[in-house]
């Protein structure tokens, strides 16, 4: 997810003065731009839940080459598939406030360009998930490219209102990526943090898509708050708040867990799911916009998350059975 920079200055057009493929510009902001494309920060969250799996998979500390080879692959795929994101949907991040300062939008690079590089990051993930890793985890990340680019942006995303739901499963995908690069498999712990990161996507993307709702209108895009009322998305995000947490307790008896994940699971879940009646409580009073405090959820949707699998690492390495 991108924010406007309030540093650069824009004209009436929707260019900076700097901006364009004939304007000179040096290398930092060539290479700028092309990071930009990858989105940092989502690849930072995606992370987030492909390192402690490794170490719950491990029953303790992994290699530290295994940890670093796949969180590399593991950036290459997000960073591929972020970039073709971006490629697919630079006509509606034109009509977008919150995302008309991309690269693709301003023409600082090139639609060929930016699907090159999107398409190399690619391979370039698969071979060296499949060459330094496992096979298993590289086709685990191009099923993840896949899955979000064609999947969720070209097939979801200007269809439906539950475009974010089974779009979402994409970003499930480094869970089984990290299990998979320590085990060569997949078991039923690594499909229950699945189904953890599967139902926390929408109660995390909906808040901000009702924060950002106009954006989605005037790009036509049928994000759930912009198709329903804040009531009705309220309701649902509560609904998947509440199956989160309670899926998060499953892998208690599964894996098994000790006494510092439930602990984490049961106090950062009762916050999110505090949060997120409260966000509904707020749309039954008819309150809007900054006043909804949609983005309070969703930044507290972020925590909750780094919490929950930050107990996921440590519980293995300090474990107090239950």
């Amino acid at each position: 997810m991108t924010t406007l920079d309030p540093r650069s200055a824009r004209q009436t057009d929707g260019t900076s003065e700097t901006d364009g493929p004939g304007a000179a510009r040096g290398w930092r902001d060539v290479v700028g731009d092309y990071i930009s494309l990858t989105k940092p920060r989502i690849i930072e969250l995606l992370l987030v839940t492909t390192f402690p799996v490794m170490f719950l998979a491990e029953r303790g500390i992994p290699p530290v080459w295994l940890i670093i080879a796949t969180l590399i692959g593991g950036t290459l795929a997000a960073a591929s598939a972020n970039v073709l994101n971006c490629y697919v949907d630079r006509d509606i991040d034109a009509h977008m406030h919150r995302t008309s300062n991309r690269p693709l939008v301003r023409g600082t690079v090139t639609p060929l360009a930016a699907m090159t590089f999107g398409i190399t990051l690619g391979i370039a993930s698969v071979l060296w998930l499949g060459l330094l890793v496992n096979w298993v985890s590289a086709a685990l990340g191009l099923g993840a490219i896949l899955l979000y680019v064609v999947l969720y942006t070209m097939l979801l995303k200007r269809r439906t209102s539950q475009n974010i739901v089974w779009g979402g499963v994409a970003g499930c995908m480094p869970v089984l990526i990290g299990w998979s690069a320590v085990t060569g498999s997949v078991s039923w712990a690594a499909v229950i943090l699945f189904l953890v990161v599967f139902f926390w996507t929408p109660p995390h993307y909906w808040p901000l898509s009702m924060r950002f709702k106009e954006d989605y209108a005037a790009a036509h895009v049928p994000m759930l708050p912009v198709v329903a009322t804040d009531v009705a998305v309220g309701r649902q995000i509560v609904l998947y708040a509440w199956a989160t947490v309670l899926v998060s307790l499953v892998l208690v008896p599964v894996a098994p867990m000790g006494w510092i994940y439930l602990v984490t699971a049961v106090v950062s879940g009762a916050l999110f799911v505090v949060e997120s009646h409260r966000l509904l409580g707020r749309a039954r009073a008819g309150l809007t916009g900054s006043a909804l405090g949609a983005m309070r959820l969703f930044h507290y949707s972020i925590s909750y998350l780094t919490l929950l699998f930050l107990g996921v690492a440590v519980d293995p390495l300090l474990h107090f059975p239950l």
